[in-house]
């Protein structure tokens, strides 16, 4: 959706194949092979979490791009195998691997790359500025809008925000309520915002109460003044987080 203030926000959840939103989110009956183009009925976005752990061939992208209406964009996370290392800097032949699987065949429809560490992960500025001189802004003519979520205290610092204004890339403003240490940046170094929202509830039908998701709606209204948002309701209870997606939706309007 179109903000007044001048950036587009989207607003989605982690994925789009999960055994308990059938039923409850999707409806009974609805064939497996139709839940993405349902989801992107009623959501803008979907962060896919797949990617994380494995590989997809390139018939996948495109069957995902031709299943999504115009205007509906896909955030992907990162390989594992690219942040999971001790030194980031050489990981350039992962970083590729990944690029390289069809992910630029979703053309106008690929958001943010979301490059999650673990929170064992320790902010060291001379590797970590040598891991982003390695993501390239773009591939196969298309733009690479790079995430950092990271997960451990040592990167909230002066340095580490002005390494990610450097680059161009977004520090993901993750919350999530059962995670204390892990620390809530919100800095604006990048020409959109990107934001995990971990703190859905299963008694609140819609994930979280009317005035909570007023909250939100107004903290991404702020975001909206500096470029595009993109934000995902993610974990916390999962069963509530499409809810919660379309309920900030309706409040967006």
């Amino acid at each position: 959706m179109e903000s007044a203030m001048g950036g587009k926000i989207y607003v989605g959840v982690g994925g789009w194949t999960y055994e308990p939103w059938r039923g409850s989110y999707y409806p009974n009956g609805l064939k497996q092979k139709d839940e993405l183009s349902f989801m992107a009925q009623n959501t803008s976005s979907v962060e896919i979490n797949g990617t994380y752990y494995s590989t997809f061939k390139p018939d996948s992208w495109m069957k995902w791009r031709d299943e999504t209406p115009d205007g509906f964009v896909f955030a992907v996370k990162a390989s594992r195998y690219c942040t999971n290392r001790k030194v980031l800097s050489e990981g350039g032949e992962s970083f590729d691997r990944f690029l390289s699987q069809g992910l630029t065949l979703l053309g106008d429809k690929l958001g943010p790359i979301n490059w999650q560490f673990m929170g064992t992960k320790k902010f060291d500025a001379e590797d970590f500025e040598g891991f982003l001189k390695l993501l390239p802004r773009e591939k196969d003519g298309v733009r690479l809008r790079h995430a950092l979520e990271v997960r451990n205290p040592t990167f909230a610092c002066q340095e580490f925000y002005d390494l990610a204004a450097k680059y161009g890339a977004a520090i993901v403003y993750a919350v999530d309520d059962e995670e204390p240490t892990w620390p809530q940046i919100d800095e604006a170094t990048a020409d959109f915002s990107y934001a995990r929202l971990m703190s859905s509830r299963e008694d609140e039908p819609t994930g979280m109460t009317s005035e909570e998701l007023d909250a939100v709606a107004a903290q991404t209204r702020q975001w909206a003044e500096r470029g595009d948002v993109f934000a995902y309701f993610i974990s916390g209870a999962k069963v509530r987080n499409p809810a919660a997606a379309q309920a900030l939706i309706a409040k967006l309007k």
